[in-house]
């Protein structure tokens, strides 16, 4: 049965988003190629029965999310597929003025920089040679898995050893090897509709289908995910429950069962995206502790402690630790021993847990900030996150806004960065708090919160 153009019959309220959905499920099962012209917004109104303005807005979301263009005087087309991922930052040269809140970092300071500079003084005198010389990953890392699993507890997880702990560079390498091991060419990955910006191209890399998955203010909605698992046969489900995404979703204990209930149920695998570890000091535990059987978990120290420290860990259900260490020597071969070597003196000698609290007191005094001056702007953040999901009003177009906030000094991320391809996304922008000092996140912060509440046109007249 043709899915384009669709029975006028089988549109739902809103209209606009039910076009826009039926035109990329025409996309999807390539009935429209890349680079085919679409009819003219009067002609597709006029043969289904529907208002200008309709067919136009929902062209309009389909330019936005770069699945169709526009050219004046040609008409709309498919656009190409787009497999390279979209970084949410943007730093123009020139600008360095810029408050970047469009990079995902944590707060930065006095306190990093003294602790590794003291730490690389102490390392000179008595640095081993495997850290220098070794080739063997397992043997160079065996005691540095051993160290690992206190700080692994603090996320929440309870290991009875190292055995099923894999070191890597960081939670990307993490999350490939993870990837790798739980699915081959041509499975079907489900993940959030609004999640991590590198998974959709990694996906593509890895020969993997990616689905979006429909979600409210905890994620990924239970029913939505049985429904795509009686449809078809999903291998794996991508989670970031501790409000890791964008629009800072953190999931309840109750969201996390259903959402593991379904998976024992369709033998589903779990990726379980937890990169900024313990911040959360009344987190609850993580899907890991819940379903250790089916779910790839990791972390790592760039969020929660700092951005060079490039080391995590993931963590594997038993039976498959063999095959994601075999995945990550054909990848990455090992964790770089010298960045693992500071790692396991930081978590050992109190170094990591101190800078963890100077981190949560830090983000609490932002947060506070942000809620005093959003107060009246509608907003969300993650109890312990670094970020604030800033909802656009209908006025707004995401392009414009960032647009407009970086030539008033501040970067921010557009939504549309972190959606997967085929989903109509939410509209906001990520502004993340961890960027420059208090007093550039105060500047920043007011700078958002006044362009928004203005139309384009005044905030444009007003630079």
């Amino acid at each position: 049965m043709s899915i384009w153009p669709p029975d006028p019959s089988t549109l739902e309220r809103p209209a606009y988003h039910s076009l826009a959905m039926c035109l990329m499920r025409a996309i999807d099962a390539d009935e429209l190629r890349p680079g085919t012209r679409l009819p003219t917004q009067r002609a597709l109104a006029f043969e289904l029965g529907l208002s200008v303005q309709t067919v136009s807005r929902a062209y309009e979301q389909l330019t936005r999310l770069g699945i169709i263009t526009g050219h004046v005087g040609r008409g709309s087309f498919v656009a190409a597929r787009q497999t390279d991922a979209s970084l949410p930052w943007q730093r123009p040269p020139g600008t360095d003025a810029l408050i970047d809140c469009a990079m995902l970092t944590p707060v930065l300071g006095a306190p990093q920089a003294a602790a590794m500079s003291r730490t690389l003084r102490d390392m000179g005198g008595d640095i081993g040679e495997g850290v220098l010389f070794s080739f063997r990953p397992r043997e160079t890392l065996r005691d540095h898995c051993a160290a690992v699993l206190p700080w692994l507890a603090r996320c929440g997880l309870d290991l009875d050893g190292p055995e099923r702990v894999l070191p890597t560079n960081g939670s990307t390498a993490a999350m490939t090897c993870a990837l790798m091991t739980a699915l081959k060419p041509g499975d079907l990955l489900v993940a959030d509709a609004m999640g991590h910006h590198t998974l959709p191209s990694l996906a593509s890399a890895l020969g993997l289908k990616l689905e979006g998955l429909d979600g409210d203010a905890q994620g990924i909605l239970p029913d939505a995910f049985a429904r795509i698992c009686r449809q078809t046969r999903v291998r794996a489900i991508y989670l970031m429950p501790a409000g890791l995404g964008p629009t800072a979703t953190p999931m309840d204990g109750a969201r996390r069962q259903a959402i593991v209930d379904i998976a024992r149920a369709e033998n589903v695998w779990i990726i379980e995206n937890d990169a900024w570890g313990p911040l959360d000091p009344d987190r609850g535990p993580p899907i890991a502790g819940l379903a250790p059987e089916r779910t790839f978990y990791f972390t790592g120290l760039t969020k929660c402690l700092l951005p060079g420290l490039r080391i995590g860990w993931l963590v594997t259900p038993d039976g498959m630790i063999h095959a994601a260490r075999t995945r990550h020597l054909v990848s990455n071969w090992m964790a770089t021993p010298l960045i693992a070597d500071i790692a396991t003196r930081w978590m050992t000698d109190g170094t990591a847990a101190a800078l963890l609290d100077w981190q949560r007191a830090q983000l609490a005094q932002r947060k506070a900030l942000a809620a005093r001056l959003l107060a009246n702007v509608a907003h969300r953040v993650s109890p312990a996150g670094m970020h604030v999901w800033l909802p656009l009003p209908d006025r707004w177009r995401e392009d414009g806004f960032v647009t407009l906030a970086r030539t008033n000094g501040v970067g921010v991320a557009a939504g549309a960065n972190f959606a997967v391809p085929g989903t109509v996304h939410l509209r906001g922008v990520r502004i993340c708090l961890g960027a420059g000092s208090e007093a550039d996140i105060d500047t920043a912060l007011r700078i958002v919160a006044r362009l928004v509440d203005v139309a384009p046109e005044d905030a444009l007249l007003a630079i």
